[in-house]
């Protein structure tokens, strides 16, 4: 096997990789290898300790894997090495949740669903993501597809990666306009990542280093309703912030991917077009938590409205949160809490031993008390939530949570028109 892959990802790929017309025995799917990972975890060993025979008896019975697929899957080294080989000739590189490189915008907000591995092209340091995911219906009307080239034009203009999921329709509209300005832009695909890469215009991009493609499925993969469901929540979790062009009421992988996202805890900002002739399920998405696209976008502050517009968003649903919980029992509130920090804890513990996992949400208020004086030197002048964000380099969430805390200490002030924070005297 190349010498490319780390030891723990050519573990990984023998798991739940498929490798051509070999179908000797199914490959682990993602809640199968999140069982086998916590046995690991609970063990102390790697992926890459499966790879000696003796281990793996072990691993059958505290995964409650069949012991012969393990065997058979862990047993395809041969196949691995020719679809690698023909894999790398291909430009196409391949990375797993144990490397350092492995995006942790996926692990911050996929958490254990966070797929195993993922087959790409392009610059990895795009991984890094952020920017705005557009996404939308493949048939989208005349004036979606210019407010789709439109937005997409802003988002180069304004330095912000454009991420899609590469289908026909809003996908294909944003990124090549985003392309065709100079402008960056990230694909996570459900199907055919070699095909698509080696397209003229993905090409010319990818060396470049504007286009980056994705896709946590076999190179040649063709389309399914799976597949491009499996998709969805990748384009939201690769962004800072999600749009909804377009999306047909209870129908359709657009609206499932929304309400997908929209549901979640911890969501991302999911923006939605609105209008006269916005589809009756962009309206729908409102009612659940969408925040509606603004009608005049300054060409110059892209970042920072869409910032501003979610922060207030976050404030009131914080608020309506906080009188939920202030009419509950006690006991009851706390019983919330305690299996929302049981449930983080087993993430982190589950991802941290051998995934490099980035740190859970709920910091301890030691790490708060070592970030505060940074916070607040950063602060002696106002600044926006965005310049903390950027400069701190950490997600959003959490430096929304230390700014309130911040706040109720009176360590940091906040103003008003515009939003800004500073230090108080």
């Amino acid at each position: 096997m190349n010498d490319f892959l780390t030891s723990d990802t050519k573990t990984i790929l023998l798991l739940c990789g498929f490798f051509g017309k070999d179908h000797a025995e199914k490959p682990l799917s993602l809640s199968e290898y999140s069982s086998l990972v916590r046995w690991l975890v609970g063990v102390k060993m790697r992926p890459s300790d499966l790879l000696q025979k003796e281990n793996i008896v072990e691993a059958s019975i505290g995964s409650a894997l069949d012991l012969q697929r393990l065997s058979a899957l862990l047993g395809r080294g041969v196949h691995l090495g020719f679809a690698v080989e023909e894999w790398h000739r291909n430009g196409i590189w391949i990375i797993s949740r144990s490397d350092s490189d492995y995006p942790a915008r996926y692990k911050k907000h996929l958490k254990n669903i966070a797929p195993p591995l993922l087959f790409g092209v392009g610059d990895r340091t795009l991984l890094n993501g952020g920017g705005l995911g557009i996404v939308g219906s493949r048939n989208v009307d005349s004036e979606g597809e210019a407010f789709t080239r439109h937005v997409a034009e802003l988002c180069a203009y304004n330095r912000m990666p454009v991420v899609s999921g590469g289908a026909r329709g809003v996908d294909q509209i944003s990124m090549t306009a985003a392309l065709d300005v100079g402008g960056v832009a990230i694909g996570i695909l459900a199907e055919n990542l070699l095909k698509k890469s080696v397209e003229r215009s993905a090409r010319h991009a990818i060396a470049d280093g504007r286009l980056l493609l994705i896709s946590p499925y076999h190179p040649n993969a063709h389309f399914t309703v799976g597949t491009a469901m499996g998709r969805n929540k990748l384009i939201y979790a690769m962004a800072d912030y999600g749009l909804v062009v377009s999306a047909e009421y209870k129908k359709g992988g657009t609206w499932a991917g929304a309400e997908e996202e929209l549901k979640r805890e911890t969501s991302l900002p999911v923006f939605v077009r609105v209008g006269d002739n916005s589809p009756q399920g962009n309206k729908k998405l409102l009612d659940i938590g969408a925040i509606p696209w603004p009608e005049s976008i300054s060409r110059n502050n892209l970042k920072q409205q869409l910032s501003d517009l979610s922060t207030q968003t976050q404030e009131k649903k914080s608020q309506k949160n906080l009188c939920l919980f202030d009419s509950m029992p006690v006991n009851e509130t706390k019983s919330i809490e305690n299996v929302r920090e049981q449930a983080d804890e087993v993430v982190s513990d589950e991802m941290h031993v051998f995934e490099k996992e980035i740190n859970s949400e709920e910091f301890t208020d030691a790490v708060y008390q070592a970030v505060l004086p940074l916070i607040v030197n950063k602060l002696t002048t106002p600044a926006t939530f965005e310049e903390l964000s950027e400069s701190l380099n950490v997600v959003k969430t959490q430096v929304n949570i230390w700014l309130k805390k911040a706040i109720d200490e009176h360590k940091i002030i906040k103003l008003s028109r515009p939003l800004r924070y500073q230090k108080a005297e």
